[in-house]
């Protein structure tokens, strides 16, 4: 059983932790001597190392494998960093071995073994770019993933709310579109200042694109009496079964595994949407406001 705050506390830097920044639009052989990174470079001994010193490790071995250029920066070139547990807007600059998500367009196989072997920090590499749509968007669209190269893909993210306590979400991040706790609190907090500002009665609300469920598992905590839950992808309602029991939810519930515009439902306090960024969602909108006396889109 996973100890949260305990977790909590290992993002935390020791006091003999030396920080190291550098520069992120400079091409990085002008800035570091290659062969002086190794899996141990710059290890502090508790076991963490600086951000920039593992990053500039991941670019390095990006480098001689000739999958970006000799000129790349941090910045423009560097895959994206995703930890493998998130704690509300906490950004830790150090890091532990076996903790750290990678994704870029152009990883390959032997480049993902490389650096899980190479870079103790690594623990999953996965090939895609952060602007495709991952997931199932729509009932006329694919399940689309990150191709997992090597490694595992599971994420924690805790997200303290208004309510006191915190919310858990566990998924796999091949399978899903990537935000991170500080961004699902930012929607859990918009949702709770709607609820305390408009007086709605706690009684049937609906988390029409559910997903992981921290929205409808918001609405719960909050007090609303039933929650029927909604999603048309399969695989979230999956996620979403495990993050009901993680967070101690048992009762008070439905699930649905259809797309919005088909569920079957006669009446509801409120409906939240959260869709897809940039999703033109007028018919969910619409269909919303027919069957809810409120709805927030989130």
């Amino acid at each position: 059983m996973l100890d949260i705050d305990d977790k909590i506390k290992s993002l935390n830097e020791c006091e003999n932790c030396r920080d190291v920044q550098i520069k992120k639009f400079s091409p990085l052989k002008e800035l570091i001597d290659f062969d002086e990174y190794d899996g141990d470079y710059m290890r502090c001994e508790c076991g963490k190392r600086p951000l920039d010193i593992v990053m500039s490790h991941i670019l390095k071995i990006m480098i001689e494998c000739e999958i970006v250029g000799e000129k790349a920066t941090l910045r423009r070139n560097s895959p994206v960093p995703l930890s493998d547990f998130y704690f509300s807007s906490l950004n830790p600059q150090f890091i532990q071995k076996n903790t750290l998500i990678l994704l870029h367009p152009d990883f390959t196989p032997e480049v993902a073994s490389k650096l899980i072997d190479e870079v103790p920090e690594v623990k999953c590499v996965l090939k895609g770019s952060p602007q495709n749509v991952v997931g199932q968007l729509n009932k006329d669209s694919n399940i689309n993933h990150f191709e997992i190269l090597e490694g595992e893909d599971t994420q924690i993210n805790v997200m303290r709310t208004l309510l006191g306590e915190k919310i858990i979400l566990v998924k796999n991040q091949s399978k899903h579109h990537i935000e991170v706790a500080m961004t699902t609190e930012q929607k859990l907090v918009r949702l709770h200042n709607y609820l305390d500002n408009n007086g709605i009665k706690k009684g049937t609300a609906i988390d029409g694109m559910c997903g992981l469920g921290a929205l409808g598992i918001y609405l719960l905590k909050y007090g609303f009496e039933k929650v029927i839950f909604n999603d048309i992808n399969p695989e979230m309602i999956e996620a979403l079964k495990n993050n009901l029991e993680i967070n101690d939810i048992s009762e008070g519930f439905e699930i649905h595994n259809q797309s919005f515009e088909d569920l079957n439902v006669d009446h509801a306090d409120l409906c939240v949407i959260d869709a897809f960024p940039g999703e033109d969602i007028s018919d969910i909108q619409e269909k919303a406001e027919e069957i809810a006396d409120n709805v927030i889109i989130i």
